[in-house]
């Protein structure tokens, strides 16, 4: 096997290529790649600092909606215990207004029963005052229209009058 030795003149010239290759790619490219390599890695780190904020935000928003959330919480239990305390309230003055109308009602009842009781006893003594006259009217007149029967009764009261 024969190997093929390059000759020293290709690299020489190859080497002295290699070499103005690289100073022209270093002087044109390595610049303009490294700022782009460079302006990446900023905006790699501007975005994980934006999203860490991010992350922060939203645990700070999370924490306040928990608080807005307690609160709203706590004022509607108020809210509820003042309704409460409103109703019973009303419902215990409704029942007060109620149970003094009502003695009022029964007083008035009473007071008229009272009245009609009184005239009914008026009345019921006026009407057993004039039966009892009739009575005693009918009576006399029967035992005055007996002439023995009037004696005998002005014997018996003169009797009468004369023991007490």
């Amino acid at each position: 096997m024969d190997l093929i030795k390059p000759e020293f003149g290709l690299i020489f010239w190859s080497l002295i290529t290699f070499v103005i290759l690289l100073i022209v790619l270093r002087k044109f490219a390595w610049k303009p790649i490294l700022g782009a390599v460079e302006e990446r890695e900023e905006g790699i780190k501007t975005a994980l600092a934006s999203a860490e904020g991010a992350r922060k935000e939203m645990e700070n928003l999370k924490a306040d909606n928990e608080r807005i959330l307690q609160e709203a919480r706590n004022e509607r239990e108020a809210m509820l215990k003042d309704a409460r305390e409103i109703r019973e309230q009303t419902i215990a003055k409704a029942e007060t207004e109620a149970q003094d109308k009502a003695n009022k009602i029964i007083e008035k009842a009473q007071l008229a029963i009272e009245s009609e009781k009184k005239a009914a006893m008026a009345e019921l003594k006026s009407h057993v005052a004039g039966l009892s006259l009739e009575i005693a009217e009918k009576v006399v007149r029967n035992e005055l229209s007996n002439k023995d029967k009037q004696l005998k009764l002005v014997e018996d009261m003169l009797g009468e009058a004369t023991l007490n």
